[in-house]
């Protein structure tokens, strides 16, 4: 935003001086050319000589009274000149004044149709791609720029639409079959007799492949819901008793994995509003992704907080150092480190964008900072509900 009100300036600068040199160029040759005429006009009175009769000689008092008056005649030319030509240099001052001030108000009324053109394009984002600029006006050069953003607009919302409703589609239409082969695997593995060795080991690796392909279609409905930003069903609830209920559901891995977990500060004023089920999974892949690339012996520190109008919930791990390239990598979808830096090499890499997604879809952020002794610190603010009475 600084830089773009930085460039907007200077070209409003440009165009001042443009303008207002423009302006002061032509007063400036306005007033050469008024006092080239005046001033040849003074030389040429000047240098004319008085005319004398040359048959009589001229009487000495008559002589002197004449030189008098062509002294006071040259005194009085040279004043003028003086006068003239002070009086230019203030018109040529007022005038660069005025130039300056008319340049900036032409270049303002120039560039107007083009903030009123960045504005409009600010506002919108990739919820509200409906939204056009309608630009009204002659069918000139800024109408023009305009109705190729809203075409570009158009375009953009047919896309995202598209890919929307492809990975809804998508992932619903393949729950079908990932259920009729789970079912057929327990059907075979159900069959009366001894079952092979082999045969058991393929249907538990199996089972295992089903659970995670059944698991990345079910971060891609949550991911494609909360990009919809349909939100219904909106109620007020507590991020920190979200956290505590995702803290509850890994027990037994955070005591696999001998954790420690420090979550004093969960304030029950920490309070928003929006769908429960997208919030409650946004928390619940907060924490699992805490637990799950978390190094074996390492603690876990959550607070959930409120200030003014934003109620904050901040996740801390321990864990391999990492570099903030690395943590804003994070938050896109199907980004995962290897293995050998989160200890893990479970996952789809759609945890943490849903946790964006949802997060923006309830009109908050998400913030990924790496910690310089090693570790992630997830900061997620969302509008606060404040305490219900």
């Amino acid at each position: 935003m600084r830089t773009w009100r930085r460039r907007r300036h200077t070209v409003r600068v440009r165009l001042t001086a443009l303008y207002g040199g423009m302006f002061l160029l032509s007063a400036a040759g306005l007033l050469a050319i008024t006092n080239a005429v005046g001033l040849s006009g003074t030389r040429v009175s000047q240098s004319a000589p008085a005319a004398t009769p040359p048959e009589e000689p001229m009487m000495p008092a008559a002589a002197r009274q004449i030189a008098s008056l062509q002294a006071q005649l040259a005194e009085s030319q040279a004043a003028y000149t003086n006068r003239l030509l002070i009086a230019s240099a203030v018109a040529l001052a007022v005038m660069g004044l005025v130039a300056i001030v008319q340049g900036r108000v032409v270049a303002g009324r120039v560039l107007r149709p083009l903030r009123t053109i960045t504005a409009a394009t600010r506002r919108i984002t990739a919820d509200s791609l409906h939204e056009r600029l309608a630009v009204p006006g002659p069918d000139d050069e800024v109408k023009d720029l305009a109705d190729t953003i809203d075409d570009l607009l158009e375009r953009l919302e047919a896309s995202f639409s598209a890919q929307r409703r492809f990975v809804a589609d998508a992932s619903h239409e393949l729950r079908t079959p990932l259920a009729t082969m789970r079912a057929s695997l327990d059907v075979a593995m159900a069959k009366p007799g001894p079952v092979p060795a082999q045969t058991a080991v393929l249907a538990g690796r199996l089972r295992t492949e089903l659970d995670q392909v059944d698991r990345l279609l079910e971060g891609l409905l949550s991911l494609a819901r909360a990009q919809h930003a349909s939100l219904t069903g909106r109620t007020t609830l507590a991020l920190g008793d979200l956290a505590a209920e995702a803290l509850d559901a890994r027990a037994a891995a955070i005591t696999a994995k001998g954790l420690t977990v420090e979550s004093a500060g969960l304030a029950a004023a920490a309070r928003t509003r929006g769908n429960g089920t997208l919030l409650a999974r946004m928390v619940d892949n907060v924490v699992d992704n805490a637990v799950v690339h978390n190094q074996d012996g390492g603690w876990i520190r959550l607070s959930a907080t409120t200030g003014g109008a934003t109620a904050e919930l901040v996740v801390e791990t321990s864990g391999p150092v990492l570099s903030q390239e690395q943590a804003d990598r994070l938050a896109m979808p199907f980004q995962r480190l290897a293995a050998d830096r989160t200890g893990s090499g479970d996952g789809s890499g759609l945890g943490l964008s849903i946790v964006a997604a949802v997060a923006a879809a309830h009109g908050g952020t998400l913030r990924l900072r790496a910690r310089p002794e090693g570790g992630l610190t997830v900061a997620i603010a969302l509008p606060s509900a404040g305490v219900p009475a």
